[in-house]
This record gives C-alpha cells, structure tokens and sequence, in this order.
C-alpha cells in the first residue's frame, strides 16, 4: 500500500476550466472517499489519478513517487467501474485473471492469485460459472477480484455501487467495509451517495464545482461543518435551515430572532467571529435534534408522518409555509394538520452567517 498526494491539482477542457487547486494528502491504507453533486468532479478527479485523464496543473504522486507522466499501466493502481466491463464469454476465473495473462504473469502465479481473491471475496463456488449465470452482486465482486489479483499499491472506486438494487447496496458495502480491513490497501472511492460516503470512508473529501468544500473524518463533518454546503450535504434527512437576523450579542452570548417561524428568541454561545446586531444569519438544526421538549420552540403544523418502524419522520411548517424535518423514535400518536411544539437545544444548533460560512 503507498499513500497518494496532490499538489495544485487543476483539470481544464479548453476554456472550460474542471478542477481548481485541489491539494491533499491521503494516508497508506487510508480509505478515502470523493462525494459531491454530480458534475463537482469527482470522477474526473479520480480518472487523474488513474491515468486516464491528463493533469493540466499541478502534481500527483504515489508512495513519494511522481506519476504525472507515468503510464496508467505502471502507477501500481488498480481500477473498478460502476459498469461490470466482464467477459460474457469467460469464466469467473479466466474474467479475473485475463489482465495477469496480459501481463505474462505465469500460470501458477495467476492460479494462486485468484485463487486467494476468491476465498477474500467468496467467489470459491463460482470460478467456473460464466457472468451471465451471476447476480449483480456477484458481477461487481469478480470486477473487484479481477482489481485485487494485480495487487495494487492503491484501489479507485468509481461509483461501483450505482447500478445495484437497495439491498445489495448495503450487502456491498459491508463486502467493500470488510475487503478493506482485510488487505489494508488504500483505496479511493467516488460516490454521489453520503450515506456510503459516511460508512465507508476513514476520511471524506466533498467537492463542489471542482474544489474541495472540506476534508475530514466522518463525523467530523458531520458534527463540525465548515458551511451551509457541507452542512446540508452531509446528514439524511439534511439539515432544516431557518432565516433569521441577530438581536443582540452580549460577549459570546449572541440572541437571534427567527424571521419566517412562529418562536421566541432563540441564544446560542459563539467563540469566534461573533456577529454584529441586525446581521442576518441562517440557524441550521439537524431533525433528530427536534423534539417536544427544549429550550427553543418552534410551533409548526404537522403535513406528512412517515411512520418506518424503528424511527418516524415529521413533515411540518409555519404558518409562512417554512418547512421543518423532524426525526423521531416513534410518532404514531401524531396525524396531519395537527398543531405540534418542535422543540431543541441551542447548544446543538448551528449557525451560518449570509455568505453560509459557520460562525463558531
């Protein structure tokens, strides 16, 4: 495994200019993974690293070593693609070890190769099987095997969850969890989805129109977002945002008026950057922080319940029509149109100032 680094990093096609300045450093054995809305660039970004897209600006290197000009074939990574891309005429086992024979790898070689891939993956029963006679989720692990018999110093992922089902997704990423623990390779993944971002990664880099947004460990974006962005991106259900406009500040002691719901003066305790009086501001609160019972009350009117068992969702609004999530264990007892007190704590909110930047 090697770590991967990039430095100034920038992607144009012609005038149209891709990728800005994208610096960072991912760690040997590291899992990362690129999430953002479609066209932010991720996937450009990782075809970069692979070879497959030439670097305008900037650096690239694996394992301390520059790979700007060096061939695809000899960066040492190894690629799996949201489409399958097997063999329809081969075997499960000649599908994964075709690029070893490419490569003049000798038989005995390839045999034990993919033979350890397949007890890595549980393909032992299907070697012999052609993909036609494969379930989604078995295709997409003999792509991933065919990646680990070349043993690469590093995996690209790019979207290789897309085309299957709800349940496999889940079963996948558990496989692709546990893949990782058990080599220990580093790996870069690109997904649009955050809920596979937020289980997977050891870190999670969030692009936006070709630059990174922030950088971090999962929760830590999660519970310390730098910007509204980032704040309403990471999180299912996202985060309810409310306008609001400073009342007063007093020290770290900063009171806010909500302008578009029905409720008293909410404070909240700032230690940086404190805004000034009559600034206007965006309160953000995620649902599950929503209750009946808190400090700050928000009186709303209850649209739809979704009722899911384990957990319910609350569709709610004022009376400007400002709509609120709420995330609760159970909420059987609430009907449609019924008056309803969302209540929470301050300490939990956040707060964004006009430029959506986090005021801390």
């Amino acid at each position: 495994m090697s770590s991967l680094e990039l430095k100034d990093i920038n992607k144009s096609y012609g005038e149209a200019h891709i990728i800005h300045d994208v610096s960072l450093k991912i760690e040997a054995g590291e899992f990362c993974v690129f999430v953002g809305p479609s066209g932010c660039g991720k996937s450009t970004l990782l075809r970069m690293i692979a070879g497959l897209e030439d670097i305008t600006g900037g650096t690239l290197a694996i394992g301390d070593k520059p790979m700007n000009d060096v061939d695809p074939a000899k960066r040492g990574v190894a690629m799996v693609f949201q489409s399958y891309a097997l063999y329809p005429h081969m075997s499960v086992r000649e599908n994964m070890g075709f690029g070893l024979r490419f490569d003049k790898t000798p038989k005995d070689e390839i045999t034990r190769r993919v033979n350890e891939a397949a007890r890595v993956l549980e393909l032992g029963d299907l070697l012999d099987r052609k993909p036609r006679a494969l379930s989604g989720g078995q295709r997409q692990r003999v792509a991933i095997g065919r990646a680990i018999v070349r043993k690469p110093d590093v995996f690209l992922f790019d979207e290789p969850l897309s085309n299957l089902d709800a349940e496999l997704r889940v079963n996948m990423r558990v496989e692709i969890a546990r893949l990782h623990k058990e080599l220990g390779t580093t790996i870069v993944y690109v997904t649009h989805d955050q809920v596979e971002a937020m289980t997977l990664a050891d870190k999670i880099v969030v692009l936006r129109a070709g630059r990174i947004e922030q950088a971090g460990a999962p929760l830590t974006l999660y519970d310390d977002p730098d910007n509204i962005f980032i704040a309403g991106f990471i999180g299912s259900p996202k985060m309810n945002f409310l306008s609001a406009a400073v009342e007063q500040v007093e020290g770290d002691a900063v009171t806010i008026r909500l302008q578009d719901v029905k409720a008293d003066p909410v404070t909240l305790q700032l230690h940086d950057n404190c805004p000034q009086a009559g600034d206007r501001v965006t309160l953000g609160i995620r649902p599950e922080f929503l209750s009946g019972e808190g400090k700050a009350q928000l009186h709303l009117t209850t649209d739809i319940v979704e009722n899911l068992g384990g957990e319910s969702y609350v569709y709610a609004r004022d009376d400007g029509g400002t709509r609120i999530v709420m995330k609760l264990a159970d909420a059987r007892r609430i009907r449609p149109a019924e008056a309803i007190i969302a209540a929470f704590d301050p300490e939990k909110a956040f707060l964004f100032d006009a430029n959506g930047q986090r005021l801390r």
